[in-house]
């Protein structure tokens, strides 16, 4: 959700009881700590998180303003890295695995299973494979609790995602459609009518989005620059539409809505 999502969005999903984070990796240091303090003020004593990709994808520095600034959660993907710091502040640390290898591979309190199903950038880090969530969600259980990520767009994909063991799930797509998101009506269209594709084109790194003819531009030229270089490049030919398989069903509705919607098959 990084560059699409406003700390708006982090702000109502933990008031409807759900924890909002706060999309950091694409933010400078210095405005990562201005989101986090804006973010506390008005949520006061309900928890939040910060996303980050693992290094040397986001700043070190980046990495010091969540040391300091102590939000409840912090998750990150694109890696393995050592969460004692985090811990001995107190704050829960989440890390992101494609496969049962790579979950096995974090030390962590909560592993989040992205599965094949989930939009943007993929989180692996020792291997491409595209592992279906139903299939990654128990292949992750261990130790850690799950989080299930991936095609989460009604409370039915909650209740099935329970059932395969997952103590909670990561909703990312569903949200791109909520108007507290102010995604382009371009971005949403895009997503629902065209065909989705997990490709490397674009960004130089593999993600999820729709096959739109700018992708299909890039596959047909040269290999990609490495991540994230390649997006420059490829932002001259045109846009791209990040966004997971529940597209097509996911609803247009408000961020609090959305989330009293999904909690409603906790029993």
């Amino acid at each position: 959700m990084a560059g699409v999502q406003p700390p708006e969005l982090a702000i109502e999903v933990s008031r409807a009881g759900g924890l909002g984070s706060i999309a950091g990796a694409t933010l400078s240091p210095d405005a990562l700590r201005e989101t986090i303090r804006s973010v506390r003020s008005e949520l006061g004593e309900l928890p939040f998180a910060v996303n980050l990709f693992a290094p040397p994808f986001s700043p070190a520095a980046s990495f010091d303003v969540v040391l300091e600034e102590r939000p409840p959660v912090f998750s990150y993907t694109f890696g393995a890295l050592d969460p004692a710091p985090f811990r001995e502040r107190g704050i829960v640390v989440l890390g992101t695995a494609t496969t049962a290898e790579e979950a096995r591979a974090l030390d962590v309190d909560a592993v989040v299973a992205q599965g094949a199903e989930a939009g943007g950038h993929r989180g692996s880090f020792l291997g491409d494979e595209l592992v279906p969530l139903a299939e990654l969600v128990p292949a992750c259980l261990g130790d850690a609790p799950v989080i299930a990520a991936g095609g989460i767009t009604t409370r039915e994909d909650v209740r099935a995602a329970r059932e395969l063991g997952a103590a909670g799930v990561q909703v990312g797509t569903a949200f791109l459609f909520t108007p507290e998101c102010r995604v382009a009506r371009e971005h949403l269209e895009a997503l629902r009518t065209h065909e989705s594709i997990v490709t490397d084109a674009y960004t130089g790194r593999a993600a999820r989005m729709a096959r739109t003819p700018v992708i299909d531009e890039l596959l047909a030229g040269p290999p990609p620059l490495p991540f994230p270089e390649q997006r420059a490049v490829s932002a001259k030919v045109g846009p791209l539409y990040l966004g997971g398989l529940g597209a097509p069903r996911a609803r247009e509705i408000p961020a609090a809505e959305l989330v009293r919607d999904l909690l409603g098959s906790v029993d």
